[in-house]
């Protein structure tokens, strides 16, 4: 046992102690030095499980080191960090206590030793994330933050259904590798499903984030999937079925980014499909396929948040997040276009940018495993990234149409991130080993070899080459002003429409069942009042015969009754 506390604990004081400083140069002081701290005491843990609280009659083991704790801890920390320099500006204290409470629970569901401590720091991103939605103040992110606490409470609940049935079942409350073969396992399974957004359960991510404030969906893009990506890393390693979730994962939502038009949403599905990466590898199992996991959710945390911060950017000085709407302000932002070319190349797997560091490992696992049919899925998966993530992002806001717009480079502190994200992105892709080194398992793969380049490079060429004659002739989606229906409509408007219909239904019969009932109601009531009413028949006077005559018939059956018996 190691006596150490939770690196959680720095985040979650540091966001009380915001929530009553004045907006100033000690709370920004807090914002950045509060990840920089905690990532400094993820370096010098111990391994082992430790960190003990008695709760409930049961002890919660709240920390627990190992290689792949310390590399999601260690990159959640520094998402938390360019997180909150790129929001440095922002006076809002809600997002600024949310965006360090959010930070610190999802730090401390990745140390978490059990699956109780696992369970209250799961609930506790749902609770705090939700925040940076409602940040911004309408009414459409009302709705959308009620649709997506929803969607993550019923995940925790799921979990805690998960936790108490294994804890019956087993006496344990270990959070270790599990077989899918009970209830129990296939309750936190789907629990972990849910904030990985498997298919047909992802359009949580598409409706949310989009609909988060420019810096909340930065910050929200780094910590809630990649959660759950660390949990079923954790949980269900080699687990085939994932395989094949992964590989739909990886294939669909392309279809829906090419023609988007919001680029915030673009990046939304390009997000469902990098995680799609992730939960392949989990699945395969294998010591190269799980450091592929954990490299590519280090190396996709930054670039996806460097996308998004670039485009956050356009938005802040434009007001606009669509293709119809942006294009040629790459001349007055000339900077934000330069590091957003550099996460597009790292999105795409480039070789020299970190996404080929990192996506290279999966696909050389899936094939190593004999998975071939998975393996073209996600070659179409990275040929696919190259047309929505790497080219369409950049030239939509960047290099399209001339909008008239000429606005003024992003502010300083923004370039500053951008500018750190954009320099690990490419010193990853450069030299990796570094990254290598802080993964699960010991690495035995050479990046860099004359077969993996050319493989990588006649990929993207021949999908650059694919993209320009499509945009050439024509056939290639055109930007327009659309709303994209995904599986979202169901909870969205089929569902409340089916809701509102049975409600009529049975608001119908109820009103039919009281006027019927009513009606046999006044019928009774009207035979009782000719029976028993003033001028009913047993109100009448009976003449002295008739009732001797009843009393004789009655002591008659009685007698018969009782002689019978």
């Amino acid at each position: 046992m190691i006596d150490v506390i939770s690196p959680a604990f720095y985040f979650l004081i540091a966001s009380v102690i915001v929530a009553f400083l004045p907006h100033g140069v000690l709370r920004s002081a807090l914002l950045l030095g509060t990840p920089i701290v905690a990532g400094l005491q993820i370096l010098e843990l111990p391994t082992g499980v430790g960190g003990a609280i008695e709760l409930a009659g049961l002890t919660l083991e709240t920390v627990r080191v190992d290689k792949l704790s310390i590399i999601f801890g260690l990159i959640f920390c520094f998402a938390a960090f360019i997180g909150n320099l790129y929001a440095i500006h922002v006076k809002d204290r809600i997002q600024q206590v949310a965006a360090l409470a959010y930070a610190g629970s999802a730090v401390g569901a990745v140390f978490a030793g059990d699956l109780v401590t696992l369970f209250l720091f799961w609930e506790g991103t749902a609770l705090t994330s939700v925040f940076l939605i409602w940040a911004r103040q309408t009414e459409g992110a009302y709705h959308t933050g009620m649709r997506y606490l929803i969607i993550q409470i019923a995940s925790g609940v799921i979990l805690l259904g998960g936790v108490v049935m294994i804890y019956r079942e087993t006496g344990s409350l270990a959070f270790e590798a599990m077989t899918l073969g009970s209830l129990a396992t296939w309750f936190i399974f789907i629990a972990f499903g849910i904030k990985c957004a498997f298919p047909l359960l992802h359009n949580w991510v598409q409706d949310a984030y989009p609909a988060s404030t420019i810096t909340g969906m930065v910050i929200l893009s780094s910590f809630t999937t990649k959660l759950a990506v660390y949990a079923l890393a954790r949980g269900f390693p080699g687990t085939e079925l994932l395989i094949y979730i992964g590989a739909v994962m990886a294939v669909f939502p392309n279809f829906y980014a090419v023609i988007e038009n919001d680029l915030r949403r673009v990046l939304a599905y390009s997000l469902n499909i990098q995680l799609g990466f992730m939960v392949v590898g989990i699945g395969v199992g294998t010591e190269l396929a799980l450091n592929g996991v954990a490299a590519h959710a280090v190396v996709h945390i930054l670039y996806k948040a460097l996308l998004l911060m670039a485009i956050g950017a356009v938005m802040f000085r434009t007001g606009k997040s669509k293709a119809t709407e942006l294009g040629g302000i790459g001349k007055s932002m000339p900077m934000t276009m330069m590091l957003c070319i550099i996460g597009a190349m790292a999105a795409s797997a480039f070789p020299l940018f970190s996404g080929y560091a990192s996506k290279s490992l999966i696909t050389s696992g899936t094939s190593q495993a004999g998975h071939a049919g998975v393996w073209l899925a996600l070659l179409f998966a990275s040929a696919a990234a190259l047309y929505h993530t790497g080219i369409k992002v950049p030239y939509a806001a960047f290099f399209a149409k001339d909008s008239g717009m000429r606005p003024r480079e992003a502010p300083t502190h923004m370039l500053l991130a951008m500018s750190m994200t954009a320099f690990l992105c490419i010193a990853i892709g450069i030299y990796p080993d570094p990254l290598y080194a802080l993964l699960p398992n010991a690495v035995d793969y050479t990046p860099y070899t004359m077969t993996h380049v050319i493989k990588q490079l006649q990929l993207l060429m021949f999908s650059a080459l694919v993209f320009v004659v499509l945009m050439r002739i024509g056939l290639y989606p055109s930007e327009i002003k659309s709303v994209n229906l995904d599986t979202d409509v169901v909870y969205r408007r089929l569902l409340p429409r089916m809701i509102t219909r049975l409600r009529n239904v049975i608001s119908s019969l109820f009103m039919f069942g009281t006027w019927f009932a009513k009606g046999k109601a006044k019928k009774l009531v009207r035979a009782l009042h000719n029976s028993h009413g003033p001028e009913g028949r047993m109100a009448r006077v009976w003449p002295n015969g008739a009732m001797v005559m009843w009393i004789a018939i009655i002591l008659t059956a009685t007698l018969l009754v009782n002689f019978v018996r």
